[in-house]
């Protein structure tokens, strides 16, 4: 296995990623934004191509097996003073936006992901690994995420790596179709 930095031509296999770290909410999401007659994927796959924000491919690294795209990993810098909330802010994303600032200025693991193929190679493994190297060379003391919790490989793996829990919010699902019922935010001391 190889991990290494994504490229902005990595831009298709980075939307599959954050897609299935959440269950289809960024799909939800990408097709409000872009309206019934544009392409959803294709709006994620620019934003997932550009060269700054938080979903941006200079904030992931992938790992390969023999070669193929296997797994990613996608986080950045939490705020340190999280702000707050915005009156406008979508309901669906509230709980997830008052989990992050339970960790102000910890690095935020946004995405673990594996495709099906690939599972049971260690790569969610390795890359929790990379996510906790990075997280210390830029100065960082924690590292926190948030899963949902009906992906129970992913707790299990957490708690096995030494995450802890630290706070759960409700799923706000409005016309989002997802059977997660609660976010759990989880904290490592690095």
């Amino acid at each position: 296995m190889q991990i290494r930095e994504a490229r902005a031509a990595d831009a298709e296999h980075l939307v599959r990623f954050i897609n299935m770290a959440a269950d289809d909410l960024p799909l939800h999401f990408w097709r409000k934004s872009v309206g019934p007659e544009d392409d959803p994927w294709a709006y994620g796959r620019e934003r997932a191509a550009r060269d700054t924000g938080n979903f941006s491919y200079g904030n992931a690294w992938l790992a390969e097996v023999d070669g193929k795209v296997a797994a990613c990993l996608l986080g950045y810098p939490a705020e340190t003073e999280p702000s707050p909330i915005d009156p406008d802010t979508p309901p669906i994303f509230v709980p997830l936006l008052e989990l992050e600032a339970l960790a102000p200025g910890a690095w935020y693991l946004n995405v673990l992901a594996t495709y099906d193929s690939f599972r049971g190679r260690g790569c969610g493994s390795a890359l929790l690994a990379e996510a906790e190297a990075i997280a210390r060379r830029l100065g960082h003391r924690t590292i926190s995420l948030i899963a949902e919790d009906t992906h129970q490989d992913a707790l299990r793996l957490y708690r096995a790596k030494g995450y802890r829990e630290i706070a759960r919010r409700p799923v706000v699902k409005g016309d989002w179709q997802v059977d997660a019922r609660e976010w759990i935010l989880f904290v490592k001391d690095l």
